[in-house]
């Protein structure tokens, strides 16, 4: 009778041996099949093919929103969206690219809110309309007051504590914070940050960052004009490399650091010509900020809970640049 008992408990955990491989195996099928379609440009999901839209305050040629705009679009081919995109550097114009694909009843934005008053009135017409809203990179304390689902981003004072506490682990006594867009709160809101945990003093440099000569005169200027500064910190990846000319220029023995990530900047931090990047991860925030409207759209998803659903800041040197080299190249990092 035992031997009965035991051939049947062996019988049964066979049979369920089978079902788990085949539940296991099918489960295990969908991830590698969803994962192929994404590499092969095709969907990964059936829902219906909604549009979403993204318009953001970049200007022209900015490599920063390259990268956000890829990780967009690549996640807009997993979920089955038709993505659309669209930018300008000033509010007015922002807004009216915004009111334009309003009219055009998609079915969710994405948007930025670097010059968040300026937007304040189409958004309230998209929460109006019922298209739902993500916020990604600026704006994050104007966010949930002007009816979005969620933030996605760093916040920006945050990240500028950072880099003030950065610099005072290298021993900085006075920095220059390049601020490159004028009316920026973001930009703002960065030195203000890095002011506030930075031991040092530290001084705000405007300059046009439409005309990169005038960043290289103005901080050069500044350099010759004050050799005691030991730390330029930019604003954004463009301006690292014509900092470290501008340092060149005058023969300053200052730090150059620089917030956001691109292939030049993985390069300088290899190199030591810069001293740390603040990376917010920009593929991250395109990325998700479709994956969660496809969500919504799909199951009425929300993440943060009234939060922003933070992607930074994380601090990169040299002994992080071979790593993030490979993907900078990519257009990933």
């Amino acid at each position: 009778m035992a031997r009965v008992r035991t051939w049947a408990a062996l019988a049964l955990a066979a049979v369920l041996g089978i079902a788990l491989t085949g539940c296991s195996s099918t489960g295990g099928k969908r991830a590698e099949d969803a994962r192929k379609a994404q590499a092969q440009g095709r969907a990964a999901v059936d829902t219906p093919r909604w549009t979403i839209a993204m318009v953001t305050h970049s200007g022209d040629g900015d490599t920063f929103w390259d990268i956000v705009r890829k990780g967009a679009e690549q996640a807009a081919v997993k979920d089955n969206i038709n993505f659309l995109y669209a930018n300008h550097d000033e509010g007015k114009e922002q807004a009216q690219l915004v009111n334009s694909y309003i009219d055009k009843r998609v079915d969710g934005l994405i948007v930025t809110l670097a010059k968040p008053d300026a937007m304040k009135a189409s958004l309230a017409r998209a929460r109006k309309a019922g298209i739902p809203v993500i916020t990604v990179n600026s704006g994050s304390a104007e966010s949930k007051e002007f009816g979005a689902l969620a933030h996605i981003g760093q916040d920006e004072e945050i990240a500028g504590e950072a880099v003030g506490e950065e610099l005072n682990k290298r021993g900085k006594k006075k920095a220059l914070c390049v601020l490159h867009e004028q009316g920026n709160v973001g930009h703002e809101q960065r030195c203000a940050g890095a002011r506030k945990t930075f031991d040092g003093t530290m001084q705000n440099l405007y300059v046009d960052g439409t005309n990169m000569p005038d960043v290289q005169s103005g901080i050069s200027a500044k350099l010759q004009s004050d050799s005691a500064i030991d730390a330029v910190v930019t604003l954004g990846a463009p301006f690292a490399d014509t900092a470290v000319k501008a340092k060149e220029d005058v023969g300053s023995k200052a730090e150059i650091d620089t917030f956001d990530l691109n292939a030049k900047v993985a390069a300088g931090l290899k190199s030591r010509d810069l001293g740390f990047a603040v990376d917010q991860q920009p593929y991250l925030q395109g990325y998700e900020a479709v994956d969660l409207l496809w969500l919504y759209k799909y199951n009425a998803d929300v993440l943060g809970g009234g939060r922003p659903v933070l992607t930074g800041p994380e601090i990169v040197t040299a002994k992080d640049a071979a790593k993030l080299e490979e993907f900078a190249k990519r257009g990933t990092r």
